[in-house]
């Protein structure tokens, strides 16, 4: 992709040969002089990169910088300056300059800076299709559920969207849809237009995780080749997604709970405090409360993000929201695969709703995968289910079966002892009368010529 410089620069000298070089290198390259020039220069096409001089003739490029953020905060910026100074250096990056050069410098320290800025101007571009790809996934997997504890969920939704709540803790067993209680949140509120930026932290190792979370200098540590933008800073404006957040380390957990408190962050071998506005949404399938009493997970940093909780349902407390769900999948799986299943047969639906689902939600959607790529017709038959899970299904009713017979077993020697007495057996059966009555009715005994 070929991306478009803005030289500003009283120098004359400096801008032409900067034309040069960065033409040469394939970006389309205008200069300016003044602050004024490269004000008309922005308005009229907003590059993709400025680099420009502090000092120039007719204002602060400081406050060059400042507009240029205000335009574009996608826009790459590099301060160069023969004033240099320490404080001068961090008050340009405070004001979002990418880089800081000092005259003079050499022409090969300015193309790593450059090609650094090209790295971030890629980056936001695949984050710019990731960010709408993710929004039609999300569209295309939004929550589906009308039993009570969903529409709970759903209007607890719509309140933490509208809200200004910084953080918000999802629980609830693996395989509920934490996930998508995260987009929705994000997509559902005023961030919908910034990054949702997810990470889980079971993922990585102590230092890698911090490094993920809140990058690093150049120069941090012996393969710290060149500056990183951690996830915290990349999703200014936006949300971040912290998934399994109770298996963070504990020196992590520290490190964010500063972030939460302060909104700001150093990265790894910085000395600068970076301020970013984001919403940190966490979720975990732990009782956090546990962790807390073994001391896993921090106590501060658990009230802080359960200001606002959401709790998941397991599937099998959802009643019929398991078939809403299955007929869901199976549309969407149809789409997918080219087939034509229009309904699920009544025996198939009583074993998908009989069944369980210890993977929740995730396990109810593998399964409508495999069946509806592997068989083929309009009515989706129990044999087309995994094995498993007729199977186990199977063996949950012959246990059952066997239950009741044990119990019928039991009430009939317990009236056998009392010789058909019926309030005696039921009060050693610690039942009411009319109970052993309506039992005896469903195991077809007669007993209305015997006893009591």
């Amino acid at each position: 992709m070929k991306y478009s410089l803005l030289v500003v620069d009283d120098e004359r000298s400096i801008r032409s040969s900067l034309k040069r070089v960065f033409t040469a290198e394939g970006f389309r390259v205008e200069t300016a002089a003044t602050v004024a020039a490269g004000r008309a220069a922005l308005s009229d096409s907003p590059p993709d990169l400025v680099i420009m001089d502090l000092k120039l003739p007719d204002g602060n490029g400081l406050d060059f910088l400042q507009e240029v953020r205000r335009l574009d905060r996608s826009i790459q910026t590099i301060l160069i300056t023969a004033y240099g100074d320490v404080q001068q250096a961090v008050e340009a990056m405070k004001a979002g300059a990418g880089d800081f050069l000092k005259k003079p410098y050499e022409l090969d320290e300015l193309l790593l800076a450059v090609r650094a800025a090209v790295r971030n101007l890629d980056r936001d571009t695949q984050l710019a299709g990731f960010r709408r790809r993710a929004l039609e996934r999300h569209h295309a997997d939004r929550m589906i559920g009308r039993c009570p504890a969903m529409q709970e969920v759903a209007g607890l939704i719509d309140k933490v969207s509208q809200s200004d709540a910084t953080t918000v803790l999802i629980t609830g067993e693996s395989g509920t849809g934490k996930e998508l209680v995260a987009r929705a949140v994000h997509y559902g509120s005023s961030r919908a237009g910034y990054p949702l930026m997810e990470v889980n932290c079971s993922s990585f190792q102590e230092g890698l995780l911090e490094n993920e979370l809140f990058g690093h200098e150049r120069g941090a540590y012996t393969d710290a080749r060149e500056t990183k933008k951690g996830l915290v800073e990349l999703c200014d404006q936006g949300t971040l997604f912290l998934d399994e957040v109770g298996d963070m380390p504990l020196s992590t957990q520290a490190k964010l709970l500063r972030f939460i408190d302060l909104k700001s962050f150093k990265r790894v071998g910085g000395v600068q405090d970076i301020v970013v506005d984001i919403r940190i949404i966490a979720a975990t399938n732990k009782r956090l409360d546990e962790a807390v009493s073994d001391q896993s997970f921090r106590e501060d940093l658990y009230y802080r993000l359960k200001v606002i909780s959401i709790n998941l349902p397991p599937l099998r407390d959802r009643g019929g929201d398991i078939l809403l769900l299955a007929e869901h999948f199976l549309d969407s799986f149809n789409r997918k695969f080219k087939k034509h299943f229009r309904r699920l047969s009544r025996p198939a639906a009583d074993i998908l709703l009989a069944y369980e689902w210890p993977g929740n939600v995730r396990e109810l959607k593998n399964v409508l995968e495999r069946a509806v790529l592997l068989e083929d017709g309009e009515e989706l038959l129990t044999e087309m289910l995994t094995p498993e899970i007729v199977r186990r299904q199977t063996s949950r009713s012959d246990r059952l079966r066997s239950l009741a017979e044990v119990e019928e077993s039991h009430i009939l020697s317990v009236l056998e002892s009392t010789g058909w007495n019926k309030s005696r057996s039921a009060r050693v059966l610690g039942i009411s009368r009319q109970g052993l009555l309506d039992r005896l009715k469903r195991m077809r005994v007669e007993v209305s010529e015997r006893g009591a």
